[in-house]
């Protein structure tokens, strides 16, 4: 992420396959920045902002995502942006909303059901390939999101967290423990374990490594789909055990 001319850019590759679905449900907001009632105009008017971030991530260029391309791409002036969105954090963070909300019933649900001893394979595998799934249709925003979060973007770090939260939590109840108790090993475990199915799904979503290291990025992504599903499978298997001494 760099700033020109207080202008935040931050820095995307060029999007390839097919184009991902538009975020289009976001909280209601009722003022803009500057305290005014927003009425259909203003609604309008942020929904434009935000339709023309969503063109920008979409967008075939090798070009950053900044503040200035957005306003482009609404036919907004820079004022006009200003008024719905302090900065990019917080223009992203808004373009996120709808797609964290697409967890739910893109694979949380599916870790709130009790999960049989006798399907934890199945409801494994199920598990992590719903949740490749939703990184598929939404790589961009989300590897956007996790390099401005490991580039200390503190919101952007806590809507990582936020979103880890309730897969972690579930993946406890599944082990048989309590979510609520903290510092345990089962939560130490359930961290890992989703630690390691988010890398790897970031890795083997992440279209920039092919660019960079070209004829050597192939993953495996069946493969290594798989495994991550067994780990979690073992992981909780074991842990129900110690549940039930």
């Amino acid at each position: 992420m760099s700033k020109a001319a207080g202008v935040e850019t931050v820095h995307i590759p060029a999007r390839s396959g097919p184009a991902k679905p538009k975020p289009t449900t976001t909280r209601r907001v009722s003022h803009n920045l500057n305290g005014q009632r927003l009425g259909k105009k203003g609604r309008d008017t942020r929904d434009r902002i935000l339709a023309a971030t969503v063109a920008v991530l979409q967008s075939e260029e090798d070009s950053g995502v900044s503040l200035s391309e957005v306003a482009r791409r609404a036919s907004l002036g820079m004022t006009s942006i200003y008024s719905y969105f302090a900065d990019l954090t917080e223009l992203l963070l808004a373009v996120l909303e709808p797609v964290a909300a697409e967890a739910e019933a893109s694979y949380l649900k599916m870790l709130r059901e009790p999960w049989p001893d006798e399907e934890l394979g199945e409801r494994s595998a199920m598990f992590v390939s719903a949740f490749h799934d939703f990184w598929q249709r939404h790589t961009r925003i989300l590897h956007l999101r996790n390099t401005m979060s490991d580039r200390q973007d503190a919101r952007m770090m806590a809507h990582r967290v936020r979103s880890a939260q309730p897969v972690i939590r579930n993946i406890i109840r599944q082990m048989g423990h309590d979510p609520k108790v903290v510092k345990t090993s089962a939560a130490g475990m359930a961290t890992v374990l989703y630690t390691g199915i988010e890398r790897m799904i970031a890795v083997v979503t992440d279209r920039t490594l092919a660019k960079v290291v070209p004829g050597e990025f192939a993953p495996d992504v069946a493969h290594f789909l798989e495994a991550e599903a067994r780990l979690l499978e073992l992981g909780i298997r074991e842990y129900r055990r110690s549940a039930q001494r």
